[in-house]
């Protein structure tokens, strides 16, 4: 009897840790990296304007710094006066370093009904941030391809958190032989599971190969975590990467 309850115990206690890195306020795991922390020191070490077809913005960065309006720190808010009227491309952020495959959390607040913004894997495939839609072009989307499993969006005002675990597609003499594949939890719950992404979409003002044979075109070249800017308050925190190399097709975590 004193076994079973000590494998269940165990099961528990590792259940509680798993589920300690899928959601807000998820640590940086060993042989991770910070990429923000609300500081204007790690924005400007570890992030730059993508400057793509559309860019508008001038250096320094633009996104303010501003305080938390839920807890004790700062964020970064993507309202950047270039893209007013949702240019995105116009002053979106990216990071400096690229990157493959890869285990990536970021956490997000919406401050307005409506607010706009998201996520870039390898400056590409865009995890949408949206309030008040759920769609193939709505919140948690893997944006025109995959709907989430599941609404968990915490609403206006609240932190929300992604955890990603991402594959890159894979090449052979300069030839795609295997598209992208993500999985990703929404603060805590998953909601993809490990799907095949198709192309990048947006046009060239999207992001890498967004003018790439309609976005159809992926390159074999790694890309950064980009963050668009489309002139809306939403706020970003707690951003962090881990490294992998994920030679199993499977991005399931």
């Amino acid at each position: 009897m004193k076994r079973y309850l000590f494998i269940i115990c165990f099961f528990f206690i590792a259940s509680l840790q798993t589920n300690a890195q899928i959601d807000v306020g998820a640590k940086v795991p060993d042989g991770g990296k910070l990429l923000f922390d609300g500081t204007l020191e790690l924005l400007h070490q570890n992030w730059k304007y993508w400057e793509g077809p559309r860019f508008k913005a001038e250096m320094p960065i633009k996104w303010e710094i501003v305080k938390d309006p839920v807890d004790a720190g700062f964020a970064m808010s993507s309202n950047d006066p270039a893209a007013a009227g949702g240019l995105y491309g116009a002053a979106d952020i990216v990071t400096k370093e690229e990157f493959r495959d890869f285990r990536l959390h970021v956490e997000f607040l919406i401050q307005n009904e409506g607010g706009n913004s998201g996520v870039y894997l390898q400056n590409r495939y865009e995890i949408q941030v949206l309030d008040g839609d759920y769609g193939l072009h709505g919140m948690a989307a893997i944006i025109n391809e995959h709907l989430p499993t599941q609404q968990a969006y915490h609403g206006l005002g609240k932190w929300n958190a992604y955890d990603i675990l991402f594959r890159a597609a894979r090449f052979k003499d300069g030839k795609l032989t295997e598209k992208a594949r993500v999985t990703i939890y929404f603060n805590g719950q998953k909601i993809h599971e490990d799907r095949e992404i198709q192309q990048v979409w947006g046009g060239p003002n999207s992001g890498l190969d967004g003018g790439n044979d309609g976005g159809k075109g992926i390159t074999d070249r790694p890309g950064g975590i980009k963050l668009q800017a489309e002139g809306h308050q939403v706020l970003y925190r707690n951003i962090w990467i881990q490294e992998a190399n994920l030679d199993d097709r499977s991005t399931n975590f």
